[in-house]
């Protein structure tokens, strides 16, 4: 996490299977199923609606105001990656724009998570290109400070590693640490069964006061009805 001008060019991903079955299930449903850990910061946004991502992290740890790591750390991909990106310090810099992410995606990149800004929003709607940002920032950045890739970083109060894998939504980014993939991914699974049995019983009618049994707690707290 303290290392500079290092590429570590070797990194665990998870295994293919694993990753592939945690891919349908989203920010919230992860989050909860690995017991509520791992949520980035909310400030950290999807640059356009209905942007998502799943993927192995590769980590980048910028300085501000430079983008010149995420060049470095692009040569590091492999298909179904996500950059996660982290800076020494606050900056909202557009650190990112198109021409990068036309290059990660030529690489088999699958998204970007930055805690900081990136630009040209609309081209990378149109590209979509996911990328999930702290800001919108036209600002440019320069190439002149070392910075690392593929070391631990805490990206908007998340600690990632790589290889872990990121998760990202409209509700927002979870990190699940590599070697729990599989883990997750079935706990996910089982919840989203055990949801699906719930929406049928609350679309029937049936109250969550009734069906999560809240009424003998609520009484017993004190809550009175009054008519």
């Amino acid at each position: 996490m303290h290392e500079l001008g290092i590429v570590h060019r070797s990194i665990t991903r998870p295994a293919a299977s694993d990753a592939a079955a945690l891919q349908p299930f989203g920010t919230s449903t992860v989050h909860e199923a690995m017991g509520r850990l791992g949520l980035m910061r909310p400030y950290i946004r999807p640059v356009y609606p209905g942007a998502k991502l799943c993927g192995p992290a590769v980590t980048v740890l910028l300085q501000p105001g430079d983008n010149w790591m995420l060049h470095v750390a692009v040569e590091q991909l492999q298909p179904g990656d996500v950059l996660v990106a982290a800076c020494t310090t606050e900056c909202e810099d557009g650190f990112f724009g198109e021409l990068l992410a036309t290059s990660v995606r030529a690489r088999g990149g699958v998204g970007l998570v930055i805690d900081g800004g990136c630009r040209d929003a609309a081209a990378l709607e149109e590209m979509d290109f996911p990328v999930f940002s702290r800001a919108v920032h036209a600002k440019g950045t320069v190439k002149a400070t070392l910075g690392s890739v593929n070391v631990p970083v805490v990206c908007a109060n998340a600690l990632v590693h790589p290889g872990d894998m990121v998760v990202a939504d409209s509700d927002g980014v979870v990190v699940v640490p590599a070697a729990r993939t599989r883990e997750v991914a079935e706990a996910s699974r089982e919840r989203e069964e055990n949801e699906a049995a719930k929406r049928k019983r609350l679309a029937a009618g049936e109250l969550g006061l009734d069906m999560y049994q809240m009424r003998g707690k609520l009484e017993a707290a004190g809550l009175r009805y009054l008519d």
